[in-house]
This record gives C-alpha cells, structure tokens and sequence, in this order.
C-alpha cells in the first residue's frame, strides 16, 4: 500500500481544496450534498481530519465520538477556513506518518489499521473537494494516479460483504447477467464489477460485460460516487445493467 502516498495526498488535497475557492460564499448551495452549504461542507471536512487525528494518535482501540464529522451546524457569513482545514489535514498527515503504517488502531470491520485510515482520507478529501467545486462553480480536476487509486479503494470497499447486513435493500443489486466494465479512456486502466453470485466481487481489468462505460478515470470515479451521472460518456451494451448498479451504490 502507498501509505506515505496516502498521508501526503490528505494534504495535497486540502491545498488544491482551499486554493480553489478563493471568494466563494460559504453560503452556497451544494448540490451533491443535499441541505448543506459549502460551510457545512468545510466542516464536515476539518471536523473528519480531527475525529481522524484523534483516532489515530491514542491508537484507538475502538470507535471514537464523532459528534464533530456530523455536527455541520455553524457560520457561514464569513471566509473559507482556510488556515483551519490546512491545520486539521496536516495535523493528521502528521499523526499517521509518527504512527506509521504497522501501529495497531482500530477501523471500521477491520479494514486495516493505520494504512486504512489514510487511504480513506486521502479519497475523502478528494471527493468533497469535488463536492465543493460544485458548489462554488469552478472547475475540478484529478491526476490519473490519485482517480485510479480511488477507484480501487471504492471497488474494495463497496465489495464488502457487511453493506448487506447493514442495508439489506443492496442485495437487490445482485441478479443473472449482471456484469460491468468501466474501462479508462486516458490510461490503461479497467474495472469489472461481476453482481451475478451470493455477493458482487470486483478485479481490475477488462472483459466481457453486459455494459461497459468507457470515459477518462476521472469521469468514472466522479460516476461511481454518484458526483456525475452517465450522460455523455459511452456506453456499450445494456444500459439498465448500469442504471441499476448505480442506483444500488452509496456511500462515501
């Protein structure tokens, strides 16, 4: 795993996040968030890199309070926070590379400890970067590395077996012939997605498929977090087999 990757990109993310929204209203609307202002957004932001920081520099040994990712309620007459959201994302960049990858911790169904957590707010914070941009109406745009391996950070999680018990409806995404390709226009890079057994498994690499979507990686990732819709992008085979994945997939 590319855990130094990962602590850097929580970072690099937070710049090229605060760097775009020079003037934007705290106050707008985010589409792909329901309910919430981009102020909202911050905070979800920065209140995730320090319930993250938390967890990591007691070295958790079970789930902490996370009063501060959800509670989104607060100002938003003034600036972006910028100063803030850069000292929460260096401050857990920072834990994590003191703690290093091997050092126990806990995480959600044991999904791997300290290189978990950093992975995880790496593509985080890129996909609400995303969100944000939205809201503040400019433009968004991710290196090829960091999509791909987004992409297969969400491949593996949303595999998982335990998003069966916790949402029994996602079973309905499973079914006969239910195949899919995402293949990278821009890169030699592809995706199957098989849902025709007991669970929906994944592999990187290409195949036969009842629909494959082919785009640039970064327009995948932005359809696989539902940040996009397929409109636009081509499509080969059955486009319900992908109308009906994607209405079964969220999360993150």
């Amino acid at each position: 795993m590319r855990f130094e990757d990962h602590c850097g990109w929580i970072v690099a993310q937070t710049e090229l996040l605060v760097d775009g929204l020079h003037g934007a209203s705290l106050t707008a609307p985010v589409p792909s968030c329901p309910d919430w202002t981009l102020g909202a957004l911050l905070r979800h932001i920065g209140g995730g890199h320090r319930w993250a920081t938390e967890i990591v520099r007691t070295r958790a040994t079970g789930f902490l309070p996370d009063g501060i990712v959800r509670d989104v309620a607060g100002d938003d007459t003034g600036p972006v926070p910028a100063a803030w959201l850069l000292d929460g994302a260096r401050e857990l960049a920072g834990a994590l590379r003191q703690a290093g990858p091997d050092a126990p911790v806990w995480t959600p169904f044991d999904l791997g400890g300290m290189p978990f957590w950093a992975r995880r707010f790496a593509h985080e914070t890129l996909m609400h970067r995303a969100d944000a941009t939205l809201a503040a109406a400019v433009p968004f745009a991710v290196s090829a590395d960091v999509a791909t391996d987004a992409l297969d950070e969400w491949m593996a999680l949303d595999a998982h077996p335990i998003h069966f018990d916790l949402t029994p409806g996602k079973r309905a995404v499973l079914g006969p012939g239910r195949t899919l390709a995402l293949s990278a226009d821009d890169l030699p890079a592809a995706w199957f997605v098989d849902l025709t057994g007991d669970v929906n498994t994944w592999r990187r690499g290409g195949g036969p498929a009842a629909v494959t979507v082919r785009a640039p990686v970064q327009e995948l990732l932005l359809l696989v977090y539902r940040r996009r819709d397929a409109d636009g992008l081509a499509i080969d085979g059955d486009a319900g087999v992908l109308r009906h994945w994607l209405d079964h997939i969220a999360f993150g």
